[in-house]
């Protein structure tokens, strides 16, 4: 079993930032990579960011510049400093991990309970 545990959500105003965490803890082979989607109400889960064991990243186009990703591998941690947030990143924030379980097995997806960050203009 693995659990992902985010923190850091909250109500900021427009301008204002924001640092999200997820811890990753449980049977952990290794992590392929880890990442925040993002929920709007009534839309889509998307990427916001990710970052892979190598160090490699990607940002949807609506954060670059703004937010950052970054990672403790020791700690199996992953952390999303959001700056400038505007209205539209409103939503719940989702941690995600892609790692090989050891009681699961091979590569297997999974997701933190959510964070919500509300951005008032």
């Amino acid at each position: 079993h693995v659990q992902l545990v985010e923190s850091g959500g909250g109500l900021v105003q427009a301008g204002g930032s924001l640092r999200l965490s997820c811890t990753a803890s449980g049977s952990i082979d290794s992590i392929n990579s880890m990442g925040w989607y993002r929920q709007a109400p009534g839309e889509q889960r998307d990427l916001v960011a990710r970052i892979t064991s190598g160090g490699s990243t990607n940002y949807a186009d609506s954060v670059k510049g703004r937010f950052t990703i970054s990672r403790d591998n020791a700690k199996n941690t992953v952390y999303l400093q959001m700056n400038s947030l505007k209205p539209e990143d409103t939503g719940i924030y989702y941690c995600h991990a892609k790692l090989r379980d050891i009681v699961v097995g091979p590569l297997y997806n999974y997701w933190g309970q959510g964070t919500q960050v509300t951005v008032s203009s």
